[in-house]
């Protein structure tokens, strides 16, 4: 399995033909508190940067876009139902939802760890 950031601050976890989409732990600790997650819906296909989700906190209101493009494939009702999973765990238990990669060209560009830590530094 393989994990890539985006440089709007987004976690992708690649198993093959899926990848499992959230917000990096830098991205939830500038949102502060978050007190809202709109999810898309099961089976929509989204293009790649098209916004795909909405995360609400007590500072403001953002966007989550969909990195690659692909159909949604699971949402996680779990971090709908308590947001606060995205400040508690937003690496693991906080993943917003899975994609089936329509096009694996769409992850070239995407950094690895190493240089997402050195985005953010």
């Amino acid at each position: 399995m393989t994990t890539l950031f985006t440089s709007d601050h987004e976690w992708l976890q690649i198993d093959g033909d899926v990848a499992t989409i959230g917000i990096t732990d830098y991205a939830q600790t500038q949102l502060g508190d978050v007190v809202f997650v709109e999810l898309p819906k099961v089976g929509r296909t989204l293009k790649k940067a098209e916004a795909a989700a909405v995360v609400e906190s007590v500072k403001a209101a953002s966007d989550v876009y969909a990195p690659i493009a692909g159909e949604v494939l699971e949402v996680n009702d779990a971090v709908a139902a308590d947001p606060s999973l995205v400040n508690s765990d937003p690496g693991k238990a906080a993943w917003f939802f899975k994609l089936r990669i329509a096009n694996k060209s769409d992850l070239d560009g995407l950094m690895d760890e190493a240089a997402y830590k050195a985005h953010t530094a």
